[in-house]
């Protein structure tokens, strides 16, 4: 049996590397999949990327991309969630901003720099025609600290998936003002480059096996259900995200690669732009 570490956010995207492991199933590969739940995101899973911390990420696309762009040493194993991700823009409840143009000359929430709630605010900024070289940042690490920070005014909005803050609106903690979805796929798998190196097969069992899951995850009898329950959501909400969202089990192509690079490089988020064969695993 050999152990690999893997690390996710604590979201929905992610049940069906739950259901893997506590089924059993990698461990019939002879792979003890030892799963963290990472709450404060990509910034700090490509920390643990860095440090050898983890052997696997399920991380935003734009987010591994710039860091191996900066020299992370690690790559994209296969894209995960085809579908793009839904950032939406909140505000706190009680806040008098109404519009994006009212909140983007105050300071963005972000969970750490390099986040993807760090690098949505350039994209969104660009959408939005607003000078990125104005935006203010505030970290407050994770989801809770967002909330603290909104609430106190020490920043004034924050970006982050849709669905997963939706109990925060259904709350009256947030309001959500704005969606400002990727333009790309938004999850994929990545893994170090030693890990990718020294365990090329069990690389390849991890994601047959988690393509399996995936593949069916969607008509799973009661799956709405399941994952309402378990990440606290009404079940309406969990059937609008189903409806959208696509897992993949193929390698990202290298075109969207590109794209993302070029966007990355337009938004001087990165120095120089690289190539795809310089991220993909081979």
């Amino acid at each position: 049996m050999i152990g690999v570490r893997i690390v996710g956010v604590p979201e929905h995207f992610n049940f069906p590397w739950i259901l893997a492991i506590d089924e059993g199933a990698f461990e019939k590969r002879g792979i003890e999949l030892q799963w963290t739940d990472i709450p404060e995101g990509t910034g700090r899973m490509r920390q643990m990327l860095a440090t050898a911390e983890t052997d696997l990420a399920i991380i935003l696309t734009e987010g591994i991309i710039q860091g191996i762009a900066k020299g992370l040493p690690a790559r994209i194993a296969q894209e995960y969630i085809g579908s793009p991700l839904q950032w939406g823009v909140h505000v706190a409840a009680n806040s008098k901003y109404k519009t994006q143009a009212d909140v983007l000359p105050g300071k963005a929430a972000v969970s750490r720099m390099g986040s993807g709630s760090h690098l949505m605010a350039f994209v969104n900024a660009r959408n939005q025609h607003f000078p990125q070289d104005q935006l203010e940042f505030e970290i407050v690490n994770n989801l809770e600290g967002a909330v603290t920070a909104l609430q106190s005014g020490a920043a004034d909005y924050f970006m982050w998936e849709r669905f997963t803050t939706q109990p925060l609106v259904d709350q009256g903690v947030f309001r959500r003002i704005d969606i400002c979805p990727t333009p790309w796929p938004c999850f994929v798998v990545a893994c170090t480059t030693t890990f990718q190196k020294e365990h090329p097969g069990v690389l390849s069992d991890i994601l047959e096996v988690i393509n399996s899951y995936t593949e069916e995850f969607q008509y799973i009898p009661s799956i709405d259900k399941s994952l309402a329950n378990f990440y606290g959501q009404q079940v309406a909400a969990i059937k609008d995200w189903l409806a959208i969202t696509r897992w993949s089990q193929q390698q990202i192509s290298g075109e969207t690669v590109s794209g993302v690079v070029q966007t990355l490089y337009d938004l001087q988020l990165i120095e120089s732009p690289i190539s795809p064969d310089e991220i993909l695993v081979n």
